[in-house]
């Protein structure tokens, strides 16, 4: 039986980056490339490979491709949010904040310009998620500006392990084999559309490019862009039967982001993945950018996962 090991966001600067690394349930680190550099792409990747490969990890570089996240700093009261990306959507409609748990409204859209009735009530800023829930949203473009960047600088030092947001389409991962042959994908499925793909476009294009692709239920966002809260069952279970290396992510022990001890539910949730029959499970930000919560984490992921050896 193969015995479950984890993914870790891990902060680029992060004091404590060896001692995650060093840990036997950990398998490889992930970059959030939302995060801010102070040094090249090409520098910061070959840092951060080169420490992975001295314990025999591996290092998955995240793009955010399709995913809609703000732009500029906006201050309440406000009516105006700018996207990383220019959309379409039918109008009135409800766009969703801070992980699903705040809202508003969209009265207008121009181009990548959000026209608020009301914006959450506080300041949003740079890299903050943005989820629209409709059929008729169309997102222009797939990769952006700084996902280029990163590809660019990966290629240069032999890096080729990208997780891809928001696939929704065969074409979503080809777009990147047509500037990286060599990649190795996770794609991340965290919508309707991707949930379409994985049941109608997955097994061809896993056929065509055998052992290069895998698939990740990443529940922050899939959670809210499903058309109801229990439809997250289902969709985890459909994700595995089409494939059994499948990643889960995100909405991992949070708990721990506000104490050291996780909660009931967290403790439920985690033992039900491993249960359905997932073997690679990806922390995300809200716990991993602390050392004492992120290993809280990992050490509770470790007597959790032994049942399993």
């Amino acid at each position: 039986m193969t015995i479950p090991k984890a993914i870790v966001t891990i902060h680029p600067y992060a004091p404590y980056m060896d001692e995650i690394l060093a840990h036997p349930a950990v398998e490889a680190i992930r970059l959030n490339t939302v995060m801010p550099l102070s040094e090249s792409y090409e520098d910061a990747l070959q840092r951060l490979k080169t420490r992975a490969e001295a314990y025999g990890k591996k290092l998955w570089l995240d793009l955010k491709c399709r995913q809609l996240r703000v732009k500029t700093y906006g201050l309440p009261p406000f009516t105006e949010i700018e996207l990383t990306h220019k959309i379409s959507v039918n109008t009135p409609v409800r766009a969703y904040f801070s992980n699903g748990e705040e809202y508003a409204t969209v009265l207008r859209v121009d181009g990548n310009r959000l026209i608020m009735q009301e914006g959450p009530k506080r300041m949003v800023g740079p890299g903050e998620s943005v989820n629209i829930p409709d059929p008729s949203l169309k997102v222009e473009g797939f990769f952006t500006e700084t996902d280029m960047h990163y590809i660019t600088a990966a290629k240069k030092i032999g890096l080729h392990d990208y997780m891809l947001s928001f696939i929704e389409s065969a074409q979503d991962i080809k777009n990147l084999y047509d500037i990286d042959e060599k990649a190795q994908v996770i794609a991340k499925i965290e919508s309707v559309e991707g949930m379409n793909f994985v049941k109608n476009m997955y097994s061809d294009i896993a056929s065509a490019f055998p052992e290069r692709i895998r698939l990740m239920a990443a529940r922050g966002d899939l959670y809210i862009e499903l058309e109801k809260p229990h439809h997250i069952i289902r969709a985890l279970e459909d994700i595995l039967k089409k494939d059994n290396s499948a990643v889960v992510a995100s909405r991992i022990l949070g708990s721990l982001a506000d104490g050291l001890e996780p909660n009931c539910a967290d403790i439920g949730d985690l033992d039900n993945m491993m249960r359905m029959g997932y073997k690679h499970i990806m922390l995300g930000d809200d716990v991993c950018m602390h050392r004492d919560s992120v290993m809280s984490a990992i050490h509770i992921f470790e007597y959790m996962r032994q049942k399993y050896a």
